[in-house]
């Protein structure tokens, strides 16, 4: 691999610097809690845990409540973690699902919650170890940084803010530009050049996969984060591709040579 370093850094949000795992089960079980009269509002033991390690599989919001629907039917994590796709399909035809209506369950909770508390809402995200750090020592040399997050840009301000990072030279592509991480790549080489050395860290392989069949991002430095919303076999898989780097928080953490190494 060439160690050309990069001249600009784009990284994802959600999965890479910030832990919205207890964001989304809150959300996801309220949801859940209202699609199917739930009369007990309090999570069994161990369903939260549960779903934190299930996490990864969930491609699109409206599926999160499915995937706790999974548990409570008792459907093996193992089970759930190595045929997703056609286990959330199978459920959603038994139970008479929409994902449309899943959806606006799910965004319609959130939605109310950060209307009414966003100080709340926001309490339930944390940054991961060492991620603020390193990005605010970045942000204070002259090396470009960039997030690309399907996450809305508003909330990503707010909580960078509150975590004391300096904005002033960070660019956000949020979920407000309705455009894929691909095509915000692309965008961002014409604006910086073709000498631009890019490097682009996402904690989900498909992602990853989807910019490779690209080939005018063929020159973009790829890595997957290994403490990010993924599992064994995709961190396996990322680990033999020799088009996509794994990188483990420490080595995020440390100076650009680590990274590669």
């Amino acid at each position: 691999m060439t160690l050309r370093f990069p001249t600009v850094l784009a990284l994802d949000f959600d999965g890479v610097l910030c832990d919205g795992l207890k964001e989304y089960f809150l959300t996801a079980w309220k949801a859940y809690c209202q699609l199917w009269a739930v009369p007990e509002p309090i999570p069994p033991d161990g369903m939260a845990e549960s779903f934190y390690r299930l996490r990864p599989v969930v491609e699109t919001g409206w599926e999160m409540p499915v995937v706790i629907r999974a548990i409570a039917r008792g459907i093996a994590e193992e089970v759930l973690l190595a045929d997703w796709p056609s286990l959330r399909d199978q459920l959603v035809t038994d139970e008479q699902l929409a994902p449309a209506a899943l959806a606006q369950a799910v965004d319609g909770i959130r939605d109310r919650w950060i209307a009414t508390d966003i100080a709340s809402w926001l309490a339930e995200h944390e940054f991961y170890p060492g991620v603020g750090d390193r990005l605010q020592t970045l942000l204070q040399t002259d090396l470009p940084v960039v997030i690309i997050s399907t996450k809305e840009g508003r909330f990503i301000r707010q909580l960078l803010e509150q975590r004391g990072i300096d904005l002033t030279k960070l660019q956000i592509f949020g979920k407000e530009v309705k455009r894929p991480k691909s095509a915000i790549l692309l965008e961002l080489m014409e604006v910086f050049g073709p000498e631009a050395v890019f490097w682009f860290v996402e904690d989900r392989l498909k992602t990853l996969q989807t910019i490779q069949q690209r080939s005018e991002l063929e020159a973009v430095q790829l890595f997957l984060a290994d403490w990010g919303y993924n599992t064994a076999p995709e961190r396996q898989a990322a680990a033999a591709d020799p088009g996509i780097q794994l990188i483990s928080l420490p080595q995020f953490a440390g100076d650009f040579d680590a990274w590669v190494a």
